[in-house]
């Protein structure tokens, strides 16, 4: 019996360690997602990129993620889980360096794409090994550990971005994957072991291609929609391409017998409004990360490592959050915690929207932390509800599904608001007195502005440093009042999911969902 007992003691902890490794590759994965929007200045200047190049270099990841996704929970499920986890996770390293080296935005773009399909074949895997790690017991704890990396992931990038900002090139950003990576990658074949469910259906690269079209299609053309207009035709031809290819993919997966997009699983009543909740969180976090960094360096006047300093308050919030989740859970049940978390994220965007481009930081880091707590009790337990309905044999495919709806959210909460931000931003700049050409480089965004400011200033005659100042000012307020706008939607968004979670989501998804494992 002693021996019995001492075996099951070095299982498990070889079963934890196991899982501190996959939680570092996601963590890895997760800072990466928002490392570069604290950079985007940098990027902007010494690229140099435009607004819409901005976008792309964030949302091919994110994009690209999300169209792979699906295909990559069914190749882990086929050929084995920890093959695919370091596959993905040596891939990532590779488009790193491509990144950390290129000079070009296009580079930049396409590099960005193949670690969005890295990030593709970790994150479902990453979720996917639990049930061959732990008990039924022990798996909601250890899925919310994985939660919890996947979460504090997206206010760390924004301070180790600016920590390697301060220090070193902006290439940093992206060296910095390479020997965590490979970190991952021993500690994943040293540790974790495989798993495989061969009976999972083939992969269908039909449905791989429409779903990669249509999530492309519909992210350019609300990226374009801002800049072109939204009648342009080139426009509306993308949109309905999008909306007819993600047509036939749902179309599709309900005639075949094993679909590659599982929306069987949508049935399960607390796995819907669990991923309907975590894709809504994704949807107004993303926007929210893409337009508080240039507020802070450019209105506020700090470098990257204050920007990302500047996020801490989030860090702090999440934090607390985290480990109050599992006691608030069992004494409120998830449906509450889920509702809590969103009205709180509602209740801090909403007070963020009423930023003026005179209140400094102070007011800034009351609702950052209120964010903070609101995302880590929401997106915490919302994965955790969602991935313990799945059974062992779809882990792969279910958590590829739920990743999926999330970085869709994220993609499409990124070109909906940035769009929302250029177009309100360029409405409120006043350029005149302005050539064309400074004029629409101001346009383009506050950081352009701020560099033709700063041109202008040199040429004192002819009042060039007042026209310079004014320019300044008027681009400072300008900005101030997109990014309002844009905390103000994410924040009705956030308010009418509370609503949605609370009204629909089963009662008590906890208790039912912690026996299932």
């Amino acid at each position: 019996m002693p021996i019995t007992g001492t075996a099951t003691r070095a299982a498990d902890r070889r079963s934890w360690l196991a899982l501190v490794a996959v939680a570092l590759s996601v963590l890895v994965i997760s800072f990466d997602m928002t490392i570069l929007n604290v950079a985007l200045p940098t990027l902007a200047a010494q690229l140099p990129a435009d607004t819409g190049q901005q976008q792309w270099i964030v949302d091919a990841y994110t994009v690209v993620f999300a169209a792979a996704m699906l295909p990559a929970g069914l190749f882990g499920d086929r050929f084995g889980r920890r093959h695919t986890l370091t596959v993905g996770l040596a891939l990532f390293g590779l488009a790193s360096a491509v990144g950390m080296l290129t000079g070009s935005p296009t580079t930049l773009i396409a590099a960005r794409a193949g670690m969005g399909l890295a990030g593709a074949l970790v994150m479902p895997m990453s979720l996917a090994v639990i049930p061959g790690l732990f008990p039924p017991a022990e798996q909601r704890r250890a899925t919310a550990v994985l939660a919890a990396a996947l979460s504090v992931g997206a206010p760390l990038g924004p301070l180790i971005g600016g920590l390697l900002l301060r220090h070193f090139w902006w290439g940093s950003i992206f060296a910095i994957n390479i020997p965590l990576t490979a970190i991952g990658i021993v500690a994943c074949v040293l540790l974790l072991p495989e798993s495989r469910n061969p009976a999972v259906p083939r992969i269908d690269l039909l449905a791989t291609a429409l779903a990669a079209t249509g999530l492309s299609a519909l992210t350019y053309g609300i990226i374009e929609g801002a800049d072109r207009g939204w009648t342009d035709p080139l426009v509306l031809a993308t949109l309905a391409g999008s909306l007819l290819a993600l047509t036939v993919l749902v179309l599709r997966s309900r005639r075949e017998r094993d679909p590659m997009l599982d929306l069987a699983l949508l049935a399960d009543p607390t796995f819907r409004w669990a991923s309907v909740a975590a894709t809504l969180i994704s949807f107004v976090m993303f926007g929210a990360f893409f337009v508080l960094p240039p507020y802070f360096q450019s209105v506020l006047g700090a470098d990257a490592l204050g920007s990302g300093l500047r996020l801490m308050p989030m860090m702090l919030g999440l934090i607390v959050a985290a480990r109050l989740t599992d006691p608030l859970v069992g004494r409120l049940g998830a449906r509450t915690v889920i509702a809590l978390g969103l009205a709180l994220l509602a209740a801090a965007l909403l007070v963020g929207s009423r930023t003026g481009v005179g209140d400094g930081y102070g007011r800034a880091a009351v609702w950052l932390t209120v964010l903070g707590g609101g995302m880590g009790l929401a997106l915490i337990t919302a994965q955790a509800c969602a991935l313990a309905t799945l059974p062992q044999a779809r882990a792969g495919v279910g958590s590829g599904l739920l990743q999926t709806l999330r970085q869709v959210g994220g993609a499409l909460g990124i070109a909906a608001f940035g769009s929302l931000l250029s177009g309100a931003y360029r409405g409120a700049l006043d350029t005149g007195g302005l050539p064309a050409g400074a004029a629409q480089r101001a346009g383009e965004s506050v950081i352009a502005a701020d560099a033709v400011a700063r041109a202008g200033s040199g040429d004192a005659a002819g009042g060039g440093a007042g026209d310079a100042t004014a320019l300044s000012a008027s681009a400072h307020a300008a900005y101030t009042h997109g990014m309002g706008l844009v905390l103000l939607v994410a924040g009705l968004v956030a308010v009418v999911s509370a609503v949605l979670v609370a009204a629909r989501m089963p009662g008590d998804p906890q208790t039912a969902t912690g026996d299932r494992g």
